[in-house]
């Protein structure tokens, strides 16, 4: 390649109809000033160039990072969601089952409060039963004693002045004798 520094020492042999020596070397002075300015600028696009061609790769990496980093965030994302939708199932699934067992528990209770209700509804009838038949015999026991054990003429009670004592360690009244065994009889 040819230099600026190659044309100014470049010495040319005379011949006898040549040019213009003075001439010659101040066309050469610009060719060398062109040349040198063109090499110059020639050196700087190279390393502008080279700039440009680091920059892009740097780019170019910078571009493959940022694409890795996308893929690996979009992955993270569906993994995120993946896991996300299973704890929702999940959350789903517990909430399904305490709800099933609440259901149940009240389920339960219900019955048993049914069962309890039945039971106390049959107590209630076999008291009410018992009791309906002690003061229906009571009322015939009473009914079958005559006014005139009970009382005298006048309406008056009999005095007899005794006490029984019933089964039970009470006194018990004892206004006539048939009175007497069927009152202490019926509270054995």
């Amino acid at each position: 390649m040819i230099t600026p520094a190659t044309i100014q020492k470049k010495d040319f042999t005379r011949g006898v109809r040549g040019y213009k020596e003075e001439e010659v070397d101040q066309f050469l002075d610009l060719i060398v000033e062109d040349l040198g300015a063109l090499l110059r600028e020639n050196a700087a696009l190279k390393e502008n160039a080279k700039a440009l061609t680091r920059e892009l790769d740097r780019l170019k990496n910078s571009e493959a990072s940022i694409l890795g980093t996308l893929e690996a965030a979009k992955a993270l994302m569906s993994d995120i969601s993946a896991s996300a939708e299973k704890r929702a199932d999940i959350v789903l699934k517990n909430a399904e089952m305490e709800a099933d067992r609440i259901r149940r528990e009240a389920r339960e209770s219900v019955e048993l409060s049914t069962e309890e209700a039945k039971a106390l509804s049959r107590r209630w009838e076999l008291f009410s039963a018992r009791f309906r038949d002690l003061l229906e015999t009571e009322l015939e026991r009473f009914d079958s004693f005559s006014a005139n054990v009970l009382f005298d003429e006048a309406g008056l009670q009999k005095p007899s002045g005794r006490r029984a004592v019933s089964g039970a360690g009470k006194p018990a009244f004892t206004g006539g004798a048939g009175l007497d065994k069927t009152f202490v009889a019926s509270k054995q």
